[in-house]
């Protein structure tokens, strides 16, 4: 059985170039501090508030490159916080997303239908998708590999030649299964 790395994937926000040119200024730059598992993805080093409703969390990470629309990922745990229902998507799905205000220092932004909940996936690439017989965009189940192991039903397949094997998964399904930081496919999803 092959083992699959597990990545929790915490609140953060992707930025598009407009709102990038409003909060740090035109054709601005964001520092990259960390790369990414995903090859071409990186953590910047700036950082922005995310506020909805009057509530806000400070302190959130950026992960870029720039994308066409601006897009905010929380937990189910963090809807509820700011009194919101956030659709569950996967990345890149706005479909119904919540509008929130996004700052950086005096500068704010509105940032219409960007807020989502991120769907549970496993990133793949090519090669390892054609060794699990594995097909983009079908829905699979994953073991955690933990003391508090749990099976995660519904986990959609990403395969792209540019990714590197990892289940995604927010910071509550973390904590459902101990920071796991393996788990096993199962073929047939409940």
């Amino acid at each position: 059985m092959k083992k699959i790395p597990i990545e929790t994937s915490a609140r953060h926000c992707h930025l598009s170039r407009k709102h990038i040119d409003i909060l740090f200024g035109n054709g601005y730059q964001l520092t990259s501090i960390k790369e990414l598992s995903q090859k071409g993805q990186f953590l910047a080093k700036e950082r922005v508030d995310i506020e909805v409703n009057g509530i806000s969390f400070k302190n959130v990470a950026i992960l870029f490159p720039e994308r066409e629309n601006t897009q905010v990922e929380i937990s189910l745990t963090d809807s509820r916080y700011l009194k919101i229902n956030a659709p569950i998507n996967l990345s890149g799905n706005l479909n119904e997303a919540q509008d929130c205000y996004i700052s950086y220092n005096t500068k704010k932004v509105l940032a219409k239908g960007s807020l989502i909940i991120a769907q549970r996936h496993l990133h793949c690439d090519i090669e390892t998708a054609r060794e699990l017989e594995l097909i983009n965009n079908d829905i699979i189940s994953i073991q955690t590999d933990s003391i508090r192991s749990v099976i995660f039903n519904n986990v959609i397949i990403r395969i792209d030649k540019s990714f590197t094997l990892a289940l995604h998964i927010d910071t509550d399904e973390s904590n459902a299964c101990n920071n796991a930081k393996s788990g096993y496919l199962i073929k047939e999803s409940f």
